[in-house]
């Protein structure tokens, strides 16, 4: 028996209303953990490597969040099931010709399936932490629910079954175990650090101008770093040399403490992306 009433989804499937994946992704109080989530991923040598070698980031900063964000939100499956394969497709196909050789002389290649999982890995971490620092926490039926469905997720992204743990206390084991054992330090990690301590340029046909621009975006930038600092694992805070006093800790559980007080206050258009709020309106669902 569960207390979740969500719809049954097949074998690698792609997210669709009622899942908890709808829900969990697309609430907007995920952004605290947003940087957090994305050292997660490039803190992976293999992920690392691939981002210094082959994204465009630094040249297009707004042009690959945007394209990210939409992409996401394609084989996360609010745009429907169709778009959402068709995405995930997508995305197997221009991981086939990013590899290379690292700083370290080391190989690697996006595909390679501990590099692969890894990504989607922080994805059932960063909804779970989401609710648990800011939201309602998970009970083991809804966290036993969502893991199934982020299992079947990561079969129509092309993960095979045998790299996938099987529970969620499985998952908690290798979320541990990777971060403790094969996690690193390296220059990607440096590179976002650095970014994160200043605002992404104006966005493009930005009309004001640039000091303008500064002052809107400084205080948002700064404090959503130090959420992300805050959501990190600590053994990672260390390894990363990221600054974090008791100080800083009472001031995250404060404010953690104070979102988790709203939680049943927000209303469906409070607490979801513009996006995910659509696709839940147009599945006639409510919270």
């Amino acid at each position: 028996m569960t207390d979740v009433d969500v719809k049954p989804i097949r074998a690698g499937a792609i997210p669709g209303p009622g899942s908890l994946i709808w829900r969990y992704a697309g609430d907007w109080r995920g952004a605290f953990g947003g940087r957090a989530v994305l050292l997660l991923q490039v803190a992976h040598p293999v992920v690392g490597a691939g981002v210094a070698d082959h994204s465009e980031f630094l040249e297009d900063r707004w042009g690959r969040l945007l394209r990210t964000v939409e992409s996401t939100m394609n084989f996360l499956g609010y745009r429907g099931d169709e778009r959402g394969r068709r995405e995930a497709a997508r995305l197997r196909e221009i991981h086939k010709d990013i590899k290379g050789v690292d700083a370290q002389g080391r190989r690697y290649h996006a595909l390679n399936p501990e590099a692969y999982l890894w990504v989607h890995a922080t994805l059932l971490h960063g909804m779970i932490q989401t609710q648990r620092l800011f939201g309602t926490p998970l009970t083991p039926d809804r966290e036993r629910v969502l893991h199934e469905e982020w299992a079947q997720l990561a079969l129509a992204l092309g993960i095979t079954e045998r790299h996938i743990p099987e529970s969620p206390a499985a998952f908690r084991d290798y979320f541990d175990t990777m971060v403790n054992e094969r996690l690193e330090d390296n220059a990607t990690v440096r590179l976002l650090i650095e970014l994160d301590r200043r605002p992404l340029p104006p966005p493009p046909r930005w009309p004001l101008p640039g000091f303008a621009w500064s002052g809107i975006a400084g205080p948002p930038t700064v404090m959503l770093g130090r959420m992300g600092v805050g959501c990190l694992p600590p053994i990672l805070r260390e390894r990363f040399g990221l600054r974090w006093t008791s100080g800083d800790e009472r001031r995250f559980r404060l404010f953690a403490q104070a979102m988790r007080g709203g939680d049943r206050l927000l209303t469906d258009r409070l607490r979801y992306s513009p996006v995910a709020a659509r696709a839940m309106r147009r599945a006639g669902l409510g919270h």
